[in-house]
């Protein structure tokens, strides 16, 4: 056992390094210079102290940056350090392996390099002072602060550094379980462990776990069962408040909040196929085509069947997580609901995701606004608003980004995924404890309770969920996923009501110093539990193994009604209960329970609320303030303004089945209301979804706030074309400091209030989450998060391509303002309001839901009959923003003259957030629109008309025919696009940013141009047959594959472990596609892993070389798979043999510094020997990007001209997108063109030239690319 340890450096960009030292120069001034340098700590198993010569060169291959490959070193180059300099290392905590340790690990595995068990990265910082100074204790934390996330990372020392091994440091005899003795010390036993574990019982709870035990058990529990009731039947698990008896004010009401909330489903559409009961909830879907590969457990031909598919909904919060780790909170969170997809029934295919973010005033420094004050204190074991703004959204992004049957005895109980480690120990009772942050709770163990999220093994995880339900027999016949109670929890719900035994020594440890409580607690996350009969488990085994997911059959189902864990190893004499109640084998049981004593129906809880007369003061303004004054600050406000630094960052095609996405117009501007996914590739069958909160305003009114967050989700979801309104289901998310003061009061009156809403409406509530740890301790005071709901809808899509976006579409078209609460013009709540430091005290409502009801059946008719152009709810920012809005997404101007009572002033007039959409209808057919709603009792009029194209053109705003605004479209699009860029200056290469924000003035859309007929089918003449190549974390191989079907090929599904274990050559095959994704997360580089799991292999090395030489052959790289040829040396300008010491051409990292996700233009260039893009050549095309390392770079200048020679698929300023080989049949490329095949796939879509052979084809220009391939292989 040993650590080997290699240095490289920069570890930063010179822009990143820029960065950090203005941080460190704000704790010291005297701070002059830093440098930077990466440690690699490559631990070796126990009894392995050295790696030989062969194996010191394949690692220093996958360390090291392919085009600088002496930058590694076996020392570091701060070996002397000066009198005024110091360095600080950080690294990860030592028992906190990190996901990518976990990924390197596999990648040194699949090259031969089994005897690496750990791989961690450190980074050095060499602070340089002006003069020499003494250091003190305070100050080197002080400047450690900044430089690392106390979560999930540590400060390395001479003193505090593994040496031989991460599990050095750690306690080498950990507490074994105990009992507790309630018999003999009774009530104070109970609260002594309920404080050294952190168990958030109250006072309840120890009641009845004292009477459970001491009297109708008679014995005292273990320490295990303690711990495993505390997150079991945590106000998390169990929602205790919403299935509770509740006396308000005194009076019992007569339902609980669960019931409130069911009461809905009596009003809507019975289309519920799972609700309130599982993992997530479902509603009736289509009929539709589906791929599926023939042979899950093999290499097998893909094939186009039908079937029939429900529409999946879930929603996660993870407020607790997200505070105290942003990053790692919301990367578990996004994990989290992923599982909740997969764990439904016998399994559910995961397809997009939704994201919101509820913060404080964010202090972005350098950016004053004035409604935010400084002064305010934060909890010290929470994040600030601005970090939870960016790591956040960063986790989220990131995650997403790489990304039953009845019970019956003898069934296996089985863990797939992850293997166990010390994460999220504790996460249930830590999540409802109602007060977090004070000092009366060990902030350790909130620490201990944040998990880590590891997206590569969510992929790996979610591929085994997908092949089992695609098999012949899925063998699995009940999911759950885990999340809070860890094991302990989501094997027993597995198993209620029947029982099983557990046995502790069949779990996969990630960490080996693990103790039975932490096996039990912890929530270690992409794992879920299974059962599988006997006969199955070879199908279930072959599956994990093909996608190398980690599968472990933990124990079996007794039918005795007992949970048995048992720390041994598998043996059928355990089954017999009667075998388990000897002495012997019950002191090696920790947890042994009857499921009716933990899950079965335990007494209610009384909650005794009040109500509270609320203070409210009227809003005031200065009285010199304008519509411009107003605008300036409004348009600014976090929730108002862009969005555009949350979308850039975050994959929003993955999948190919993203039909509406968060970006719309020419600018790809974040502002669509809804989103929509397909169900298939060949039908236009689909969902959509949308969300609505308005937690400020509930701060005034929860009744209103309620009512206001369906309304907001409703106006959200009507652009898009649904089955109809009584199909809509909704989510309801509820994040309410509830048993704190008076909060539970106003929680009941919002939860009646928005139930009532739907019930006239005719929309129901199917599911959700509640969140009551809402209030923190700060400075001995309780600090309460605003009362908040959030309603997500789900509804059936006929056709996915029936739906409008705010972006103005004509010039002189008209828009039709339609409100639900007509000559209402309240401001209490609104964004208006915040920005002078103000609530006001009259929220807009949803004063008749039943109007609300028939503007939405109204507008989706209308939307059907194709008469309306764009369109745009009225929310934050109020009716000036909204109209707005859509200018911005159109870059058009606007011309808006509103009629209102001479008593309402211009400010209420156009601030208001009073429920509404604004339309825009083309002239001829306004008659006709104002007329459909008249007859269904619902208000619009006409407001104003739409301007002309440009930054520069108009908006003219009047009330009453009084001008109150004249100002330029960029004018106002600067204010609402400074706080999104100010934030991207927080976490994207400053440069860049400031050249986008610098030329925004100047920017006006592409001009596409198509120069052939994408609509001309290609006929099928004869099979050619095409492997699409994966590996571990690859993502984009389903849509890849559709596409070489719609282009007639025979498209094989092959992954890296069928070729390795000789299932399948490369032979068999004429194409050969590398799909794009994040092979091994991007672990030591993009697609390294990947590239080293062949060029270190001589049978695959040289069958791979023998492919590509063959003249029939024919190969594309797309984004991930682009990377991999350019490491395998497939795109090389120079022919030479390949070697993996020598790369001619790499995949840098952008310079942006980020992921990057946009729809861009490319120019296709055409040669003559062209396979790929024949008969495509100066076609201006949109496409999608999504990758943080496209940047095409060369080992020599001169290779960047013979790269040229060969001809690009379009490029910039010397930004080249793809190559070809000189003989046009391999092509790597970074832009995805499998994922916009599909007019309904494009962002913006080139229109179909004229005379084409079908103008109603849903073929997109890039279809040609993959049937020019067809057509060129089908005559080899």
């Amino acid at each position: 056992m040993c650590i080997l340890r290699f240095f490289s450096s920069e570890a930063f960009s010179a822009h990143k390094i820029k960065e950090i030292l203005e941080k460190l120069q704000q704790v010291d001034e005297d701070i002059t210079q830093l440098s930077t340098e990466l440690c690699y700590h490559v631990e070796l198993r126990e009894g392995c102290d050295y790696l030989n010569i062969n194996q010191i060169k394949v690692l220093k291959w996958l360390l090291s940056s392919p085009l600088q490959p002496q930058a590694l070193r076996n020392e570091t180059v701060y070996k002397n350090v000066q009198g005024n300099q110091i360095v600080i290392e950080i690294g990860p905590r030592f028992n906190f392996s990190t996901a990518d340790s976990s990924n390197s690990v596999q990648i040194c595995e699949s090259v031969g390099l089994c005897d690496v068990i750990r791989l961690e990265v450190s980074t050095r910082y060499l602070i340089s002072f002006g003069k020499a100074k003494p250091v003190s204790e305070k100050l080197h934390e002080a400047l450690a602060a900044p430089l690392h996330d106390r979560m999930t990372q540590c400060i390395y020392t001479k003193e505090n550094l593994p040496r031989s091994s991460f599990n050095e440091g750690l306690p080498k005899d950990l507490e074994p379980w105990f009992v507790v003795p309630l018999q003999a010390e009774g009530r104070s036993a109970m609260e002594k462990v309920n404080q050294k574990l952190g168990l958030a019982f109250d006072s309840w709870d120890m009641d009845f776990y004292m009477d459970m035990f001491v009297n109708k058990l008679k014995r005292d529990p273990t320490s295990v069962e303690l711990f495993d009731l505390a997150q079991s039947n945590s106000e998390h698990s169990r929602h205790w408040f919403f299935k509770g008896k509740l006396l308000l004010d005194g009076h019992e009401i007569n339902e609980s909040l669960i019931d409130m909330v069911a009461s809905t489903q009596k009003t809507s559409n019975n289309n519920n196929v799972i609700k309130f009961g599982d993992n997530s909830s479902a509603i009736k879907g289509f009929k539709h085509s589906k791929l599926r590969p023939t042979n899950v457990r093999h290499p097998s031909q893909v094939v186009k069947e039908e079937t029939e598919s429900d529409i999946i909904f879930t929603a996660e919060t993870h407020n607790m997580p997200t505070a105290v780790a942003p990053f790692s909170g919301a990367t578990t969170g996004t994990g989290g609901r992923i599982r909740d997809v997969q764990g439904v029934g016998r399994g559910g295919h995961t397809v997009a995701g939704t994201a919101g973010y509820s913060v404080g005033n964010l202090h972005v420094p350098g950016y004053d606004l004035p409604w935010e004050e400084k002064g305010w204190e934060y909890p010290n074991n929470f994040a600030s608003p601005l970090q939870i703004i960016i790591d956040a959204s960063n986790g989220a992004s990131d995650y997403g980004n790489k990304f039953g049957e009845p019970l019956i005895s003898g069934m296996m109980l089985v863990k797939v995924g992850g293997p166990v480690y010390r994460i999220g120990v504790g996460g249930g009772a830590a999540s409802s404890v109602a007060v977090q942050g004070g000092d009366s709770r060990d902030h350790a163990l909130d620490f201990g309770a944040v998990q880590r999220g590891d997206a590569e093994m969510g992929n790996r995880l979610n591929r085994v969920v997908r092949g089992c339900l695609e098999a012949e027999i899925n063998p699995v016949e009940s999911i759950h996923d885990q999340g809070a109670g860890g094991n302990g929890n989501v094997l027993k719900e597995l198993v209620e009501p029947e029982g099983a035994v557990v046995y502790t020594k069949e779990f996969q440890l990630g960490d080996p110093t693990i103790t039975t409580l932490e096996l039990w607690g912890a929530e270690y996350q992409e794992n879920d539990a299974l059962l599988c009969s006997k006969q199955n488990r070879e199908i279930l085994e072959d599956i994990c193994r093909r996608e190398r997911c980690p599968v472990s059959f933990v124990g079996e189902v007794t039918g005795d009604g007992f949970m048995s864990l048992v720390e041994d190893s598998y043996t059928d004499k355990y089954l017999d209960r009667n075998e388990r109640l000897k002495p012997d084998i019950k002191s090696k049981m920790p947890y042994d329970l009857h499921l009716e004593a933990v899950l079965g129906n335990m007494p209610r809880k009384t909650f005794d609320l009040v109500t509270e007369k609320r203070t409210k003061l009227p809003l005031t303004l200065p009285e010199n303030v304008t519509v411009h004054d107003a605008l300036n600050r409004v348009l600014r406000l976090v929730n108002v303004a862009s969005k555009r630094y949350l979308t850039n960052k975050v994959d929003r095609c993955v999948t190919g089945l993203i039909a509406q996405q968060q970006c719309v117009g020419p600018l790809h501007t974040p502002l669509a209301d809804c989103a929509i996914i397909a169900l298939s590739y060949y039908d236009l069958v689909g969902s959509a979804t949308s969300i609505g909160t308005q937690n400020i305003k509930g701060l005034l009114d929860p009744a209103a706030g309620a009512r206001m967050s369906l309304g907001e989700a409703l106006t959200n979801l009507v652009f898009a074309g649904i089955s109809e309104l009584e199909d809509v289901k909704c989510s309801g998310n509820w994040m309410w400091a509830g048993k704190t003061g008076a909060e539970g009061g106003a929680l009941v009156r919002a939860c009646r209030a928005v139930c009532d809403a739907m019930a006239s409406v005719g929309v129901a509530v199917d599911g959700g989450k509640d969140s009551l740890s809402m209030c923190a301790q700060v400075a001995g005071e309780k600090v309460k998060s605003p009362g908040t709901l959030v309603v997500s809808t789900y509804a059936p899509c006929p056709d996915i391509t029936v739906k409008i976006e705010p972006a103005l579409l004509e010039e002189g078209s008209a828009l039709v303002y339609v409100p639900i609460s007509p000559g209402k013009y309240r401001l209490g709540g609104s964004a208006l309001a915040q920005c002078y430091k103000q609530l006001g005290d009259n929220p807009p409502d949803l004063d008749e839901p039943t109007v609300l009801k028939s503007m939405f059946k109204v507008t989706q008719r209308l939307l059907k009959e194709g008469q309306l152009l764009s369109g745009h709810d009225v929310s934050e920012g109020g009716f000036i923003t909204t109209a707005i809005e859509m200018g911005i997404g159109g870059i058009r101007g606007i011309n808006l003259d509103i009629q209102v009572p001479s008593n309402v002033s211009d400010i209420a007039a156009l601030f208001n957030e009073e429920l509404g959409i604004i339309l825009e209808v083309r002239s001829v057919n306004v008659a006709y629109v104002l007329s459909e709603y008249k007859k269904s009792y619902v208000f619009a009029k006409q407001v104003g008309t739409t301007g002309k194209y440009g930054m520069n053109s108009e908006v003219s705003i009047k009330v009453n025919g009084k001008k109150v605004l004249e100002t330029k479209l960029i004018d106002v699009y600067r204010m609402w696009e400074e706080t999104s860029y100010q934030l991207e200056c927080l976490q994207a290469n400053t440069e860049c940013v400031r050249q986008e924000w610098q030329g925004l003035e100047k920017r006006k859309g592409v001009t596409y141009n198509v120069t052939f007929d994408p609509s001309a089918a290609v006929v099928k003449t004869k099979p050619v047959r095409v492997a699409v190549l994966r590996e571990e974390g690859t993502n984009g191989d389903r849509e890849m594959i559709a596409s070489l079907m719609m282009a007639n090929f025979d498209v094989f599904d092959v992954t890296m472990s069928d070729l390795q274990n000789k299932k399948i050559t490369l032979d068999a095959f004429q194409g050969l596609v590398f799909p794009g994704g994040f092979s091994y997360a991007d672990t030591l580089g993009s697609a390294k892993g990947w590239a080293a799991g062949i060029l270190f292999s001589d049978s695959l090395s040289s069958q791979f070389s023998h492919f590509k030489n063959r003249n029939d052959t024919f190969s594309l790289g797309v984004c991930n798979g682009c990377q991999l040829m350019a490491l395998l040396g497939w795109i090389d300008p120079e022919s030479t043999e390949k070697s993996a010491s020598k790369t001619q051409v790499f995949l840098d990292h952008n310079t942006s510094e980020r992921f990057e996700c946009r729809w861009s233009a490319v120019k296709i260039t055409e040669d003559k020997s062209d396979v790929w893009f024949r008969g495509m050549g100066g076609s201006v095309l949109g496409v999608w990007v999504a990758h943080g390392e496209g940047r095409f770079t060369v080992s020599e200048p001169r290779l960047l001209e013979k790269l040229q020679d060969n001809g690009q698929v379009g490029h910039a300023i010397l930004g080249i997108a793809g190559v070809r080989s000189r003989d046009g049949r391999h092509v790597a490329m970074m832009p995805h063109p499998e994922r916009c095949v599909l007019r309904w796939q494009c962002s913006a879509s080139a229109a179909a030239p004229t005379g084409a052979a079908n103008p109603a084809s849903q073929a997109s220009p890039w279809s040609r690319l993959f049937q020019n391939a067809y057509s060129w292989a089908s005559h080899q």
